[in-house]
């Protein structure tokens, strides 16, 4: 992963965990992503993309492809596993 995560808010109160975070992508440019995980489909979904102050609605698939080179899930798997190491989270996520 190229992007390096800068600040993250973790909500685990309902019956899937919401992640909102902010990543410093490379040439400086910011990324907010504010997504979910979906215990019915055992997949990880955006829900808003902010990229570089301009509004992206749910997709992410342009950065995650031209930029990281993975999938979106992947992508957004591997940002929510150091969250959840960060904050001792666990909630038995499929590999």
């Amino acid at each position: 992963m190229l992007a390096k995560i800068r600040k993250v808010k973790l909500n685990t109160e309902g019956k899937n965990p919401v992640y909102k975070v902010i990543l410093e992508c490379p040439q400086g440019k910011e990324l907010y992503i504010h997504f979910d995980y979906t215990h019915a489909t055992n997949t990880f979904w955006p829900l808003e993309v902010n990229y570089n102050g301009k509004h992206k609605d749910a997709k992410l698939a342009w950065y995650t492809r031209d930029v990281e080179n993975m999938t979106v899930e992947a992508f957004l798997k591997t940002i929510a596993e150091k969250i959840n190491k960060k904050y001792g989270y666990e909630f038995g996520m499929q590999n």
